[in-house]
């Protein structure tokens, strides 16, 4: 998280460890206005996470339909299990926006401000309450991202409505299912859908653009010089301090998060020998769990980062991930 927040702010020297209480922490009233925005977006996540681990697809009804071109019977059984999907996927896709404007106000909050200078080491301690709910944004995109990549019958279903639709505007048939899924929006569900881990692309994009505008601000408005934090040079061991294992996987959830998200924002990646995370303990930490628990996060690593395969990442760092 720290890390992160150096990237931002351009803060990429001397940084202190604190703890982050995930389990315990509670907004103060100075976050209250921000943290209540948040959660209101926060509280649909289990309930969208839900809706994909129960997805089933229409794949069985869509090959039926191909494979019978000419049996309306067939057709219609594919058209009537597809189009419930196909809203479905609009709900998902539509939080990724809600969730993307909420962002911008949580990483300006924790990050900088323009009347003062950038804010001192200590305001993610500070603001452990907006702290945990951007780990809360992470813990479920990849979440969501990985039920997504565990689920070809998502791009299936959405191309066979594609297509179907496609046709039967041709043939001038009125389609109640295009006020909730017009042409304009099936382009932009198009593209959210072909990505991978299209909620990380989304975080990604929302982040770049929030540090392009503090970067245009910076230069408009310096701030002012400001003493450097007191450096920890130890790193500390913080696990004792949860209760339950459930955290300790969200903490690791989040970490791979974030390396991914600075990997996509950091213009060198976070695979350089200069980076500012410790990207060797990181991977050995995931090493050192159970491979059923940490396999998927090892590969979000693998497949999602955009620096991975650089000739600037080392060596030993490719042969953790192999």
């Amino acid at each position: 998280m720290g890390n992160l927040l150096k990237v931002l702010t351009r803060e990429i020297e001397n940084y202190p460890h604190f703890f982050l209480d995930f389990e315990n922490a509670q907004p103060t009233e100075e976050e209250r206005e921000v943290w209540n925005q948040v959660d209101l977006v926060l509280q649909d996540s289990e309930s969208i996470l839900m809706g994909l681990r129960e997805y089933k697809g229409a794949s069985q009804e869509i090959r039926d339909a191909i494979q019978n071109p000419n049996d309306f019977k067939h057709q219609e059984r594919a058209w009537n299990s597809v189009c419930p999907l196909v809203i479905k996927l609009k709900n998902f896709y539509t939080f990724s926006i809600r969730l993307e404007e909420v962002l911008q106000g949580l990483l300006s909050e924790l990050t900088y401000s323009l009347n003062t200078a950038p804010l001192a080491s200590t305001a993610l301690e500070r603001k452990q309450a907006l702290a945990k709910q951007f780990a809360e944004i992470l813990h479920f995109t990849l979440l969501f991202d990985e039920l997504k990549i565990r689920n070809p019958a998502i791009q299936n279903d959405f191309s066979y409505y594609r297509r179907t639709i496609s046709r039967n505007r041709i043939n001038n048939m009125n389609l109640e299912i295009e006020n909730e899924v017009n042409n304009e929006m099936a382009n932009r569900m198009s593209l959210f859908y072909a990505e991978p881990m299209p909620m990380m692309k989304t975080l990604s994009k929302a982040t770049t653009n929030f540090v392009m505008e503090v970067r245009r601000l910076l230069f408009i408005f310096p701030p002012r010089a400001q003493q450097s934090p007191p450096v920890n040079p130890g790193v500390m061991e913080y696990s004792s301090r949860f209760s339950s294992e459930d955290t300790l996987l969200f903490c690791m959830r989040v970490m791979v998060g974030v390396i991914i998200l600075y990997d996509h924002v950091h213009p060198n990646g976070v695979f350089i020998k200069s980076s500012t995370i410790d990207i060797k303990s990181s991977l050995k930490v995931l090493k050192d769990q159970p491979a059923d628990k940490v396999e998927g996060l090892l590969n979000a690593l693998r497949y999602t980062t955009k620096h991975l395969n650089d000739e600037s990442t080392p060596k030993n760092i490719l042969m953790l991930l192999q």
